[in-house]
């Protein structure tokens, strides 16, 4: 059974309730005098308290993904491979594709999840379970990948999807992306109403190096997140899937860590994103204790974590050719100020959108109210389709337009504001 699995985690927690009513059966027989009875009440003791953490632990794990299988728990990682292979433009699913940079996996929580697509993958698309292998990080990351309808269909067979780099918050991982934000699901409903283009959404933790908060930061002698999330990850999904192979295809998309994340990596490497959305993330990445030292000593030190202060960078630096969606509320999250300086100090040839709630705090409820405006406002802002061969001219899918034709992330609109979705009743 799988670390996530469903069916480890019902058996420990049936395990850990027999073990009490056997300890509350047993005691009156172990309370009698002797060295026997002390040894079986320790034991009895012992014995349900570790079913009792095991649950809890278990339980735990499978809502924040610290470890996603029990290689990770153990430390047995594997080794990436040094080189990628693309198949002389052949492509598959990822369940065709083992030993490459994208690997399939267990399920890690995906069986546990309700409302995902059922049926032929050319009518319902397909949500597969994967880890993604960093080449030049050699990092092994868990992910969800979702493929439209459109990509298994016959009409599209030469097309390069657009793709949404989906990052959870910390600690939270992938489950809570599927489960709570109901993005594949929410992406199928949206492509098929014909108000989100046809992409690929691949769903991932922002750290790679867990417990450990990495923030999708270099870190000098350690884990190189950013460098993951810009380089490997988009090898990886292009060797593997037909994706879009140009920055203006891909874009990122968080909330809390996940969206300081997604800002982070479209502002300073817009050569890979070109478009970003925050949902009640922060504008600059400082140390504590989930994260230890990010950025070294001394005065380079001093420079790499000023280089990651989003209000800084505009201040001081060019502004990147990118669009950024930022959500925040006036009443209930923290970053609400900092998100106004943001919106006024971006300017051309960058350009903000937002979500304002008049409340709503640092919780799901919030974001759940977001994320449908979120994913059709960065669906606009992706390029599609792109053909698999070379100086072919791309013609729109039917019933989709090109996003960037209408809203090129240069053009004279800095900012307008975005509607959020109405709570369900």
């Amino acid at each position: 059974m799988g670390l996530t699995s469903q069916s480890l985690e019902i058996t420990v927690i049936v395990l850990a309730v027999v073990c009490v009513a056997a300890t509350v059966w047993l005691w009156p027989r172990l309370s009698r005098n002797g060295w026997r009875h002390v040894l079986g009440r320790l034991g009895a003791i012992l014995v349900t308290q570790l079913s009792i953490v095991s649950a809890l632990a278990l339980a735990v794990n499978a809502n924040f993904e610290f470890y996603g299988n029990w290689d990770e728990l153990l430390g047995n990682n594997e080794q990436a491979p040094a080189s990628v292979s693309q198949g002389n433009g052949q492509y598959a699913t990822v369940g065709n594709l083992k030993g490459g940079l994208v690997q399939p996996a267990g399920p890690q929580g995906l069986d546990r999840v309700t409302g995902l697509p059922k049926g032929p993958a050319d009518k319902v698309g397909k949500v597969e379970s994967v880890r993604i292998i960093g080449r030049r990080t050699r990092a092994i990351n868990p992910a969800f990948v979702y493929l439209p309808p459109q990509y298994f269909q016959q009409q599209f067979h030469r097309q390069r999807f657009p793709v949404m780099v989906v990052i959870s918050g910390y600690p939270g991982g992938i489950m809570n992306l599927a489960q709570h934000l109901q993005i594949p699901q929410n992406a199928g409903r949206l492509i098929a109403q014909g108000t989100m283009q046809p992409t690929v959404l691949v769903m991932v933790r922002p750290t790679i190096a867990p417990p450990r908060d990495t923030e999708c930061v270099d870190v000098p002698g350690g884990p190189q997140a950013e460098t993951f999330f810009t380089k490997d990850l988009p090898d990886a999904m292009k060797a593997t899937y037909r994706v879009g192979h140009d920055p203006s295809a891909w874009g990122a998309f968080g909330y809390s860590s996940g969206g300081t994340c997604s800002l982070q990596l479209a502002m300073r490497n817009p050569d890979a994103y070109t478009s970003a959305v925050s949902l009640s993330g922060d504008y600059a990445i400082k140390d504590d204790l989930t994260t230890g030292s990010l950025f070294g000593p001394g005065p380079a030190g001093a420079r790499r974590q000023r280089e990651h202060d989003l209000l800084w960078r505009l201040a001081n630096l060019p502004a990147p050719q990118v669009s950024a969606l930022v959500a925040s509320s006036r009443q209930g999250e923290s970053d609400y100020g900092d998100t106004m300086k943001f919106i006024h100090a971006v300017k051309p040839p960058m350009r903000v959108d937002s979500i304002i709630l008049p409340r709503g705090s640092h919780q799901f409820g919030t974001w759940r109210r977001e994320v449908v405006p979120a994913l059709e406002w960065q669906s606009q802002q992706l390029t599609f389709p792109q053909d698999t061969e070379p100086n072919k001219p791309q013609k729109p899918a039917p019933g989709q337009s090109k996003g960037t034709d209408a809203q090129a992330p240069g053009d004279e609109r800095s900012h307008k504001k975005v509607e959020a979705e109405r709570p369900h009743q």
